[in-house]
């Protein structure tokens, strides 16, 4: 059969990406363009500005999840138009994030005879701020009682020197004096046996750090509860323990069940964690569960139209996606207990290869090995003979892509310089192993370097150690 020039087709062929017109100018940065643009050609412009990002896999500075599987990532995808603030819209995603609050109390030991209680928010900070404001109302409510005047002096928070950013702020929001007991060397958690130092009926209650960010190290939990129940003992002015378990609360149940840091200990009222941690979410979800509704004031709990009722919600943060939320659910029906333990310890054992390797070049005193949160820590010796510092060190890794960070300890240990790696699930032996090939070849180009950028007795912070 023949076919002629009546026969063709009309066809509208669409723009090619590479030869479109906003391809050919400057696009606009800090005004609104006058006219749209075709949604395959916005993709690639905005793609291409952040084509000299780093690479988030290689960045062994933050603790944030830079990995999920691909059936995780589609769930939340779908679900991204879900307000997780609308409980009578999405009842069944009010049903996922109850759920999650209830593994996480039974995950965290929460006494059966007692009614906790927990939300998720956006990140840990927001869970920080939770558990701080519920202190101070239920501390300023005890007070009241008591004929205390709340107005002569203002109230104060304890808490280490290695505390994160987020308490600063929660402090400074609410109007709380923040009372830092100092780290030392000795002491690279809080010093039991100087927090009641820092004590008075002012208190609004002490925060326990389980894994400090500057180290990973845990503060000694069960220690700080006894000091704390003979306290308490003593005095009408109760304080209470929070533990902000941001780092460590999604891993050491499944690392080191048998470490008593969490509700077995009487005097925990209240745990954050982050669920884009070590909870293995993409940012940002957190979680804060107080064991007893009792620890959680009546003023902080609003009231949200749900199913023809009320739903209680204490959130600081309103509208919000839900798609966090489903992912912390997805993570825990997909790994279950010995998943989440069988990612962990691989993640630990990780780390640990690690610190060895680092030690075994001789030229670092290792703070932190990988033992208790995978990380791995470490400074200069004091006797290393080398012109070059961990400032340098950062800047060589950074050019084969690994992010660093190098950074000074916290108050009173300000003089020491210390760098830091964050093992996460997706850092496996294999780009251990590669890592280390690269640590290597720039302490060999540190060796031989004629030009260095930074001087030995410089103290600033090098990357983000979040």
């Amino acid at each position: 059969m023949l076919y002629g020039k009546k026969d063709q087709e009309q066809e509208n062929y669409l723009e090619p990406v590479l030869g479109a017109s906003a391809e050919d100018s400057s696009i606009p940065k800090y005004t609104l363009g006058r006219d749209p643009v075709d949604p395959r050609v916005a993709y690639r412009l905005v793609k291409d500005e952040l084509l000299d990002e780093g690479n988030a896999r290689q960045n062994l500075a933050t603790f944030c999840q830079t990995y999920m599987e691909d059936e995780a990532t589609r769930i939340m995808a779908e679900t991204l138009e879900k307000n997780a603030i609308d409980k009578s819209e999405y009842p069944r995603t009010a049903d996922l994030e109850s759920r999650c609050v209830n593994i996480l109390a039974d995950l965290w030991n929460a006494p059966k005879d007692e009614e906790y209680m927990g939300t998720s928010t956006v990140g840990s900070s927001e869970a920080c701020m939770l558990g701080g404001m519920a202190m101070k109302f239920k501390w300023r409510n005890n007070a009241e009682k008591l004929g205390l005047d709340i107005k002569a002096k203002k109230p104060n928070l304890v808490i280490s020197s290695g505390y994160q950013v987020c308490w600063e702020k929660f402090c400074v929001y609410w109007d709380v004096e923040m009372r830092l007991v100092p780290m030392d060397e000795e002491h690279m958690s809080i010093n039991v046996e100087k927090v009641l130092d820092y004590v008075d009926e002012y208190t609004i209650g002490i925060v326990g750090i389980l894994g400090i960010t500057y180290t990973g190290k845990f503060d000694d939990m069960k220690a700080l509860d006894a000091l704390v129940e003979e306290y308490n003992k003593q005095t009408d002015y109760k304080v209470y323990i929070h533990v902000d378990g941001a780092s460590g609360s999604m891993f050491v149940p499944f690392i080191n069940p048998e470490l008593e840091w969490d509700f077995r200990l009487k005097n925990v009222i209240s745990i954050n964690t982050s669920g884009h941690k070590y909870g293995l979410v993409y940012p940002g979800i957190g979680w804060v569960v107080w064991r007893d509704k009792e620890y959680l004031p009546e003023e902080l709990i609003f009231k949200v139209s749900y199913l023809g009722g009320e739903m209680p919600t204490m959130a600081i943060n309103f509208s919000r996606s839900a798609s966090q939320i489903i992912g912390q659910y997805y993570n825990f029906i997909r790994y279950g207990y010995e998943g989440y333990r069988t990612v962990h310890q691989k993640t630990k054992d990780v780390a640990m290869y690690l610190a060895k390797e680092v030690e075994k070049t001789g030229l670092f005193e290792i703070y932190n090995d990988g033992e208790n949160m995978p990380i791995v820590c470490y400074k200069l010796k004091e006797d290393a003979d080398v012109k070059w510092t961990l400032y340098d060190l950062a800047d060589r890794l950074l050019m084969k892509g690994w992010q660093v960070p190098a950074y000074p300890l916290p108050e009173s240990l300000q003089n020491i310089i210390i760098q830091r790696f964050v093992v996460r699930a997706d850092f496996g032996h294999g780009m251990a192993e590669a890592f280390m090939e690269d640590f290597h070849g720039a302490l060999k180009d540190l060796e031989n370097a004629h030009i260095l950028f930074y001087e030995k007795d410089e103290k600033g912070v090098h990357g983000f150690t979040h």
